[in-house]
């Protein structure tokens, strides 16, 4: 078995503690991220007569129940359900035993208290089991000593302990309050990964049930007695800042308590604070329809400040950048320049994308009680603790008298990493004088920013006479960052490699989109390589696997941060689970692979063309995660990343004049629609005993590069700009 040590350092420890009314306590303070379940799981179990929540902490129940505060924010990944899975499964109890419940921030006792990244089963996969194999280890020991025996001569399985060589039994309810006064021993055994019991099994969304029959889970679904509900007025446009407005009027409308300007703006910001609109007015009622209708009324004298910023000056700032920009990341293998010179055939592709939003199905809002020595947050957040720390330094109030709260997120991937809609709702509390949520409009998010940032990359390759490649080049731009990562395939794969990542300037607020730069990169790539192969005469798949056998057996450079064996793998997987290499008539194939957030996805298109129009019939994926712990919720994953970005990449755009969105709600910002989907998505994942790694983020991004790549084979039309398609023309499914 695989060995764990329960102590690192002072914040990485386990600890026992007697419950109330007896039972076990099992803290462990780097448990990074799991998500509640709910009492009615435990099937058969009658609820402890007392629960202490501590934050934390796993909790045995003198019933069996088993209880884990869970802190990190559920984001829509179903980590509600994953992360319990993997403490039961160590611990050994059946599903249905384990409740888990939502911590509140705690920036004392946990690390990485955040959903972002796709990092939560990553970051927790330790953590977790340690926590469950030392509740399983103590529990042995406490019924070794009430018997006379050795642990090694106890099994435990399914919530109960039972002598190897003997009758005797009894369940972990049972003995759990003996186990408070054992030592806890340096280290613990895991399961080996053959031996996992739940893990690797499919088990329903623990929530599921709450969310379709409507249960309050949601920020939206907040409710304090006495709370006012609060609405905002941001500037129309970028480089613009708040005046004076018609406060008196405003102040005198039905359902108005009262409207002023607030500013949220903080000394040495953080990462995620707010860049763009830092005042806002700010009107406060008892409901919505009043404070919308007074925000309708609003005359704000907006005041100029910076320049106001139009598409076409975006575009020529993204391609004076790929000319003299300013280089941030770069990696040169061998001499590009001179490989180019020789080579017997160029090809030199540009690609480009435009910001867009995010669009989170629930509105951002948060609620906030201020008083006058502590402050009480509650919402849908990403990032609690960077919360807290703009909180505190926004008020002048020490960091230990604000308390984060978090509620189930309906929808973010990156939008809700940014904390400006919490220090909104505090600076109106702290105003009124009381508690309140402010609530958005889709409008007020859609003109707000925080958008993926709008790229372009040039991507350029050279042939020999035998169509071998010898050159590759890329340089990308972005509106703030660059979209090029120079160390990712095919970095490695090709002897005369060069690759550079761009800064340009911009008053747009931008900030992490699901797979930040890799949603642009991994379609502009994969769209240009399936032209390369064209060039070259060589079937796109086979020409993937030629590059990866260079990195596999005689890499080129010092460094590259993908496993080119695995990346290797999932092509292969695709291949063969798609029936690549036989064709069917009247379907469209593309293909696209790649690899980030420590993960690696390829996936095959099939399109048809049904009255004039491309339609995805099916879509094959090929996964390599690691270690899968829940594989319909992983499948859904990758499947919720391909719908997303197919409509992403058709139809998605933001423009702008004079500083201002032109697309402020779904009437001119399309989204995908059901209709849209591919028919049917299947996924395969590789199997092997690697821990898990991201699933959230990861699905996604060869989709645009395998829908373009499909749709060339479709219409004869090679796609460079997204998106690809405008309002006039449609993908049905």
């Amino acid at each position: 078995m695989t060995k764990i040590r329960t102590q690192y350092n002072r914040r990485s420890f386990i600890k026992i503690s007697a419950a109330a009314g007896g039972g076990m306590l099992i803290g462990f303070s780097w448990l990074n991220a799991c998500k509640p379940n709910a009492p009615e799981m435990a099937a058969g179990l009658p609820l402890p007569e007392e629960w202490y929540e501590i934050n934390g902490y796993i909790k045995i129940g003198d019933t069996g129940l088993v209880t884990i505060y869970s802190p990190n924010p559920e984001i829509g990944q179903n980590v509600r359900t994953s992360m319990p899975m993997i403490v039961a499964e160590e611990l050994d109890v059946p599903w249905d035993h384990v409740v888990v419940e939502q911590a509140p921030l705690n920036t004392g006792f946990y690390q990485n208290q955040f959903a972002g990244g796709s990092l939560s089963i990553r970051l927790s996969w330790n953590a977790l089991r340690m926590a469950g194999a030392t509740g399983r280890r103590m529990l042995l020991e406490a019924a070794a000593k009430e018997w006379g025996l050795g642990v090694a001569d106890l099994n435990a399985s399914e919530g109960v302990i039972s002598e190897i060589n003997g009758d005797r039994s009894i369940s972990y309810g049972e003995i759990a309050s003996n186990a408070v006064g054992i030592e806890i021993p340096e280290e613990v055994e895991l399961k080996e990964v053959k031996d996992f019991k739940l893990i690797g099994t499919s088990q329903k969304n623990v929530d599921g049930k709450k969310i379709i029959t409507g249960e309050p889970l949601f920020g939206l679904d907040f409710h304090r007695d006495g709370m006012k509900l609060a609405m905002i007025a941001h500037p129309p446009a970028f480089g613009m800042t708040v005046g004076d407005f018609n406060a008196d009027e405003i102040k005198g409308m039905p359902g108005v308590d009262d409207a002023f300007v607030i500013d949220i703006s903080i000394d040495e910001p953080a990462m995620f604070d707010e860049k763009g609109f830092h005042q806002l007015v700010a009107i406060v009622g008892e409901s919505t329809w009043p404070l919308m209708k007074a925000k309708n009324a609003l005359r704000v004298n907006w005041q100029t400040t910076g320049e106001l910023e139009s598409t076409a000056i975006h575009k020529k700032r993204l391609a004076d950048a790929l000319v003299n920009g300013q280089v941030q990341e770069s990696r040169k293998d061998g001499n590009p320049e001179a490989a180019f010179r020789r080579a017997a055939k160029v090809i030199e592709r540009t690609y480009n994308a435009p910001f867009i939003a995010h669009n989170t199905l629930e509105p951002m809002n948060f609620f906030a009680h201020v008083t006058a020595d502590k402050a009480e947050l509650i919402g849908p957040t990403q990032t609690p603790e960077a919360l807290e720390g703009s909180v505190a330094k926004l008020l002048g109030m020490p960091i230990e008298n604000i308390t984060v709260n978090m509620t189930r997120i309906g929808g973010g991937f990156g939008r809700r990493l940014y904390v400006h809609f919490g220090l909104e709702a505090a600076a109106i509390s702290k105003q009124i004088g009381g508690p309140v949520k402010l609530i958005y409009t889709r409008e007020d998010d859609m003109t707000q920013g925080t958008y993926r940032p709008t790229y372009s990359s040039v991507y350029k390759a050279g042939l020999d006479e035998n169509n071998n490649l010898i050159a590759f080049s890329v340089r990308g731009a972005g509106l703030p960052e660059g979209p090029v990562f120079p160390n990712r395939f095919p970095a490695g794969t090709i002897e005369n490699y060069s690759a550079e990542k761009i800064l340009a300037p911009t008053n747009v607020t931008t900030g992490a989109w699901r797979a930040p730069r890799s949603n642009f990169t991994a379609g502009a790539e994969q769209s240009f390589l399936d032209e390369v192969a064209e060039l070259a005469g060589k079937d796109p798949i086979d020409f993937r696997l030629e590059l990866f056998d260079r990195a596999i057996n005689d890499p080129v450079g010092a460094e590259f941060d993908y496993d080119a064996e695995r990346y290797a793998g999932v092509l292969k997987l695709v291949r063969e689970k798609s029936n690549w290499n036989t064709p069917m008539e009247g379907v469209h194939r593309g293909v696209a692979a790649y690899f980030c957030h420590s993960t690696y996805v390829a996936e095959v298109f099939d399109m048809v063309m049904e009255n004039g129009n491309p339609v995805i019939q099916k879509v094959w994926c090929a996964v390599d995660c690691g270690i899968v712990v829940n594989p319909d919720a992983a499948a859904n994953m990758i499947q919720g990343g391909v719908v997303d970005g197919i409509g992403h990449a058709m139809y998605s755009q933001l423009t702008f004049e004079n500083g201002s969105p032109r697309e402020m709600n779904f009437d001119t910002y399309k989204l995908i629609r059901h209709s849209q989907a591919p028919r049917e998505i299947e996924v395969f994942f590789v199997e092997n005993e690697i821990a898990p790694t991201g699933l959230g983020e990861p699905g996604l991004p060869p989709a645009m590069g395998a829908l373009a790549n499909a749709m060339y084979k479709a219409t004869g039309v090679r796609y460079y700009d997204q998106p690809f398609m405008g309002m006039e023309r449609k993908v049905i499914g």
